[in-house]
């Protein structure tokens, strides 16, 4: 991977490598834009097969979150962390405060907090050796319930702009991922009384707790959740499920879910979504509740403060597929210029000097 080209080629300001000795840990923290302000991103714990892997998975997912903070009006930059190594054997104190020290040597320019593998206890023991992480317990807590809730929204939004209704009663859902995000929506589409609701998942212990829990919610294999006959497809796992092989399979009308990156070419296959005549509602811009619920954090908390400006992704979403539709566009792209017109505009008043 030619590092440098891709960083201008999509503007990112840094790349950093770090390694502990004593704890093994391995990472690699991006920082790709802060105009807006300082980079926020957590820190994904995964098994990559290699170091390019990581380093393009890293990447992505903190220029996506520059586009989320812009698109959801908060005064924060986009940046990432990802640990490389198995989080069933590598998870310690002493492995989290090394992490810590890392995220403290940023000064600032970086705050993480929780992600896939990662908790709010493990972000206790980096908060021991930085002040620069969100999502402590006793504060704003665990973000997912707040993703979930944005994506319940974004999906009503969806709803409305697809079918004229935004009524869950009437409509069927298949959720890809149940562990976190998936799982929260899951409880909010079924609290809402949704027609019907499948789900996939390849963790047991998550296809287990959702049998047991709610059983009314059918599983399906996980390569045979595309093919299903439902209104809305809802990825809630990993990013780069849309992609030629998958899109065709579609029967959905809408997609609306909370993974990060769900386009593995954001132009190409954001096109072959269009032309399907399915709305896609951009990863970025329904799935920011939970950004917007540690951003609370650094400002005060107030959950009923939160609620409000999670809820406002409806808004936001119908907006951006105005544009979608006015420009003759996919969504992804809609969004995209949504986001970057905040950046821009916000960068241009802050370019005069005041002391």
């Amino acid at each position: 991977m030619n590092k440098f080209d891709y960083m201008e080629k999509h503007g990112f300001e840094q790349l950093v490598y770090f390694y502990d000795k004593t704890t093994g840990l391995k990472g690699i923290t991006c920082i790709h834009d802060t105009t807006l302000g300082p980079a926020l991103g957590g820190t994904r714990l995964w098994n990559y097969k290699n170091e390019d892997e990581a380093t393009l998975d890293v990447m992505r997912l903190a220029r996506g979150m520059t586009l989320k903070s812009a698109a959801a009006g908060l005064n924060l930059g986009g940046g990432k962390t990802v640990l490389i190594g198995d989080a069933e054997t590598c998870k310690s104190e002493a492995y989290f405060r090394a992490l810590g020290r890392f995220v403290q040597s940023l000064n600032g320019r970086y705050i993480t907090a929780e992600d896939v593998n990662t908790t709010t206890r493990d972000m206790e023991y980096v908060n021991m050796e930085t002040d620069y992480v969100v999502g402590l317990e006793g504060k704003s807590g665990n973000p997912s319930p707040f993703t979930a809730l944005g994506a319940f929204y974004g999906i009503k939004a969806a709803l409305y702009y697809r079918f004229g209704t935004d009524d869950v009663t009437k409509f069927s859902f298949a959720v890809q991922g149940a562990g976190q995000t998936g799982y929260y929506l899951i409880k909010y589409l079924l609290e809402h009384k949704a027609k019907k609701i499948y789900f996939s998942e390849i963790n047991p212990k998550h296809i287990e707790r959702m049998n047991r829990e709610h059983p009314e919610v059918e599983f399906v294999d996980p390569d045979g959740i595309y093919n299903l006959d439902i209104d809305v497809f809802s990825p809630c796992a990993l990013g780069a499920v849309l992609n030629d092989e998958t899109i065709p399979k579609l029967k959905a009308k809408v997609i609306a879910g909370t993974a990060n990156n769900q386009l593995l070419d954001e132009v190409k296959h954001g096109e072959a979504v269009k032309s399907r005549g399915i709305l896609y509602a951009p990863d970025f811009v329904i799935n920011a509740g939970g950004v917007i619920n540690v951003h609370h954090e650094i400002r005060g908390y107030n959950r009923d403060n939160v609620i409000r400006d999670v809820k406002k992704i409806y808004d936001r979403l119908l907006e951006i597929f105005k544009i979608s539709d006015k420009e003759g566009i996919a969504t992804q792209q809609a969004a995209k210029i949504f986001a970057m017109k905040r950046i821009e505009t916000i960068g241009r008043i802050r370019s005069n000097f005041i002391p």
